[in-house]
Order: structure tokens, then C-alpha cells, then sequence
């Protein structure tokens, strides 16, 4: 039998064992990723846990302290804060933006703690703590009834999580999420489990009409926190807040490639550690709307709702970091708070 012999300088031989030193560097690094991403993790985890079952007064107590440490030591994103509510509010004094701001970040801190608490937040506790309007909750109940679909359009404004999974609890409506993974994938799947704790179906960004379109036959609600900034390139642009402001297309596209009605809906703090959800329907038929009107509809409510409770949105996002593609500024619609 011939002896088979392998040359050194043979191109192919040479190109597969780049290959195969390729992918072994590779799998080396996405070890080590895993190993940085879970030493965290595991380090914080036994702390959260600690945090979430704890009573509620405790964890109240704790979160004025995390805004001291925040707001007054580390002063996180104060910088981002103060300019979002300034540009936003222009007519108010400097106290005003002061003790707005403050507010802001002690209901941030609320929240985080709040967030923590839904790890483990009993059905019974949820309920009583947040809850579905009637009259909202008749809305969801009379698509029910219809076999229709929805799609729920929110903003980051109250206790969207909390929402979330009470939704689940109170509306004969399967309620979907569309969400943008975290990084590390371990807190990635806490928060997943946290979010599907009631039965929601949890949607990454990337596969929203696929998977709803696989999903045509299911009665849904599937809800778009749609207040987040998107490619200024791709965006409906507006003014809100008194700003140019670009906004995701996805959610007005595909209710009219789905022909599914649009529900407006959004989460008021009624007092500490408790919250109400209203709804309201937009749109019934939104093949009927010319381009761009349904983003409007639901950016002025959204103005409406955090200009009624301003320190309960995520003022520390940075909303406006794009520029109106071709244009400094814009004379386009007159945002509420250039009149108040």
C-alpha cells in the first residue's frame, strides 16, 4: 500500500490547519467571555436573591440608601439627567429641574429594587401591588371576544415589568414582549425567567415579525416598549418632549402588515410600590393610516402620560443623541411641553 505523504508546504494542508487553529483561538476566547460574564453573576446572585425576598418596607429603605449613593455620591448619569430635562422642560427654573431630577432618581432607585422584588414576588402580592384598570381591562376582554390580536405599544414609564407579568394574571390575552437581549447571557436568563414568570412569551428584537407571524393563530397581545432610540436613518422622526426625536417604525409596520389594531397602554404609580395599568385603543384598522400617523398617535400620548408623572420615565437614557438626518433642528409639530 502506498504511503500516503503530506507535504509541508501544501497550500490545502496549510489552509486547514489555519482553520483548525482559528477555531480552537476562538473557542479559547468565548471561554474565557463566559467565565467573565458568569464570576459576576454568581457573585451578585445570592445578593439579589437576599434583596427579593425580603419585606417590602426593608427593601424601600434600602433603595433611599442606593439614592443616596447614586444621586448624591456618584452622581450616575446626572450630567445626561439634568440636559434631558432641561431640553425637555424648557419654561422650568433651575429649582424646578433640581427637584424634579431628585425625584427622578429616587423612583429609579424604587424601581430597581422593585425589579429585583419580581424574582420572587408572590401572584397574590403582584396583584394587590399592580393592577389593570376595569375600563382597560374591558378593552383586552372585548378583542377576546372578537378573536383579535393586538398589539400593545408602551414606553419606559412606571413599572413596565411589574406590568408585565400582572397583564398575564388579569387579560384572556397571551401577552408577548419584544426585547433586546443583555450581553451577559447569565443575567440575560435571570431576567428571562423573571419576565416568564406569569406565562409571558418573551420575543427578541431581531425575531419580532417572524415569530409573530408564526404565531398569526394565537390570541395575543404582544406588547413593544417602542421608546427607545432607534437608527436615525430608519426612524419616523417628530417632535416630543420638545425635541427632534426619532422613532422605531417596527411597531406601525408591522400592524399594517399584520393589519392588527394598535393598543396604547401605560403604567401610572398610583403611591409607593403601587401601580395601575390604562389602556386605550389607537387604532382599529391601521391599513387605513398614511406613513407615520400611528407613530404620532402614540408619541403624543406617551408625551401626555410623562409630562402627568415626569419622574417615573427613564430619564437617564440617552434619548436624543441623534440628530434629525440633513437638519440641525426641525419646524415640525409642536411638542406639548414648548406650550406649557
Amino acid at each position: 500500500m502506498p504511503k500516503t505523504t503530506i507535504r509541508k508546504n501544501d497550500p490545502q494542508n496549510n489552509h486547514t490547519n489555519h482553520q483548525l487553529s482559528r477555531r480552537h483561538m476562538e473557542t479559547k476566547t468565548t471561554d474565557r467571555r463566559s467565565i467573565s460574564a458568569a464570576i459576576p453573576y454568581y457573585a451578585a446572585l445570592p445578593f439579589i436573591y437576599l434583596l427579593s425576598i425580603m419585606p417590602f418596607r426593608v427593601l424601600y429603605a434600602i433603595s433611599d440608601f442606593f439614592y443616596v449613593v447614586l444621586y448624591r455620591i456618584f452622581g450616575y448619569r446626572k450630567k445626561v439627567v439634568l440636559q434631558n430635562l432641561n431640553n425637555s422642560f424648557p419654561r422650568k427654573t433651575e429649582q424646578e429641574i433640581k427637584k424634579l431630577s431628585r425625584a427622578f432618581y429616587h423612583y429609579l432607585c424604587d424601581s430597581m429594587v422593585e425589579i429585583i422584588k419580581a424574582i420572587t414576588i408572590s401572584k397574590k402580592s403582584l396583584l394587590k401591588r399592580c393592577k389593570v384598570d376595569p375600563a382597560s381591562a374591558e378593552i383586552f376582554k372585548q378583542f377576546a371576544a372578537q378573536h383579535k390580536s393586538i398589539i400593545l405599544v408602551m414606553g419606559h414609564i412606571g413599572n413596565w415589568e411589574w406590568a408585565c407579568n400582572a397583564f398575564n394574571l388579569q387579560s384572556p390575552l397571551q401577552l408577548n414582549v419584544i426585547y433586546h437581549p443583555i450581553s451577559n447571557k447569565y443575567f440575560d436568563q435571570l431576567m428571562y425567567r423573571m419576565r416568564t414568570r406569569t406565562g409571558t412569551h418573551m420575543i427578541a428584537m431581531n425575531n419580532t415579525y417572524r415569530e409573530m407571524a408564526s404565531h398569526r393563530s394565537d390570541l395575543s397581545a404582544t406588547a413593544f416598549v417602542a421608546d427607545q432610540t432607534p437608527k436615525p436613518d430608519a426612524a419616523y422622526w417628530t417632535r416630543f418632549l420638545n425635541q427632534d426625536t426619532p422613532v422605531f417604525k417596527g411597531t406601525e409596520v408591522i400592524a399594517k402588515k399584520m393589519n392588527l389594531p394598535v393598543v396604547y397602554a401605560t403604567v401610572k404609580k398610583i403611591r409607593r410600590g403601587y401601580y395601575e395599568m390604562f389602556a386605550e385603543t389607537l387604532v382599529n384598522d391601521p391599513k387605513s393610516y398614511p406613513e407615520g400617523q400611528i407613530s404620532e398617535i402614540y408619541t403624543q400620548h406617551l408625551e401626555q402620560d410623562i409630562i402627568a408623572q415626569p419622574e417615573t420615565w427613564l430619564w437617564s437614557h440617552r434619548r436624543w443623541k441623534h440628530k434629525r438626518p440633513g437638519q440641525a433642528t426641525s419646524a415640525g409639530k409642536t411638542s406639548i411641553t414648548e406650550s406649557v
